[in-house]
């Protein structure tokens, strides 16, 4: 593991780096030495039934619940099964904008949509669109909006434990509204598309089922997204915990129910590779990937940030600002 060119830490700032970002550099590495990882690329097609019946399943527990079920237990719901049936529809879409469910560009995106139903927000096209930049620019100041913004992180780095606390609870409010504040994009077709089908499906859903279950619905999305294990893979991926190392692993059982996005500096490396076959590269080339530092649960990494006062949201990577194009 390399520090790199790592300019001194001062409190209140990010880690700056004077280096590229690791992970084109260690792919042609790891291409030159393992040629045969390239058989891994292309769609898996079998996300495909997951992702649908994902999708049905969580549409019929807020049915059911919203209609039969006592407020205590709707919210208990929400976060128990909710917050995991969320979780697995958001990395469902970050396969889909990867193009790693269909080889088809238009299957993918339109898939995306379906995917985007039960999560009562239209986020499917935009997330592509600033994920792509994510990977081709990650900690370019001012393009990367993974990170936080300096105003973001200086606020709720000021009350220790307990913004934190509040930061990780809202972090999906967060991460939905900083592109929009630090790099707006026009509305494009696909855009008004995603738009239009979500706000339509949200009416008719509320008609036909009924507010509550509307209700559980977006409750899913903010319980699932905050002080919820799964939800330690937004802080696990970027966060440095080892100055000098910028992305992170995770390897535990989670993985399963979210597409391996665990595997994230494998997924850095190759974003070519489905999920379902990261953990291929990894047995492939151990080396590259047993030598640096991993996570091995979700829920230890939200409670080290929240209680470690070297942690929060300044401990990013970041990079001096270059132009960004995207789709």
């Amino acid at each position: 593991m390399s520090s790199g060119a790592l300019e001194a830490k001062t409190k209140g700032d990010f880690y700056w780096s004077k280096d590229d970002e690791p992970h084109a550099r260690r792919r042609r590495e790891i291409l030159a030495k393992y040629p045969q990882i390239k058989d891994l690329y292309g769609a898996d097609m079998w996300s495909f039934p997951q992702i649908v019946a994902v999708v049905f399943t969580q549409l019929a527990a807020a049915y059911y619940l919203g209609n039969n079920a006592p407020m205590p237990v709707l919210v208990l719901a929400a976060y128990s099964l909710g917050g995991f049936a969320t979780a697995n529809l958001f990395l469902a879409n970050h396969e889909l904008s990867h193009n790693l469910v269909f080889e088809n560009t238009t299957a993918n995106r339109a898939l995306g949509l379906f995917a985007n139903l039960p999560v009562g927000i239209p986020f499917s096209v935009a997330f592509k669109r600033y994920h792509m930049e994510h990977h081709l620019f990650q900690g370019h100041d001012g393009v990367d909006t993974d990170i936080p913004t300096k105003g973001e992180a200086a606020v709720f780095s000021v009350g220790g434990a307990l913004l934190k606390t509040v930061w990780v609870m809202g972090q999906l409010f967060f991460y939905a509204l900083r592109p929009m504040l630090v790099s707006p994009k026009p509305m494009k077709a696909w855009d008004c598309l995603n738009l239009v089908t979500q706000v339509g499906f949200d009416f008719a859903f509320v008609y036909l089922a009924g507010p509550r279950a509307m209700l559980y619905l977006l409750l899913s999305v903010f319980l699932g997204g905050g002080l919820h294990p799964i939800a330690g893979h937004f802080i696990s991926e970027h966060y440095v915990f080892e100055p000098g190392q910028e992305t992170y692993s995770y390897y535990g059982p989670l993985n399963f129910l979210v597409y391996n996005v665990g595997y994230h500096n494998e997924h850095h490396d190759f974003p070519k590779v489905p999920g379902s076959r990261l953990h291929k590269i990894r047995e492939i080339a151990p080396e590259y990937y047993d030598t640096l530092k991993y996570h091995t649960s979700w829920t230890k990494v939200i409670f080290e940030y929240i209680m470690d006062p070297s942690m929060g949201p300044f401990s990013r990577t970041m990079r001096r600002r270059k132009s960004a194009k995207s789709d």
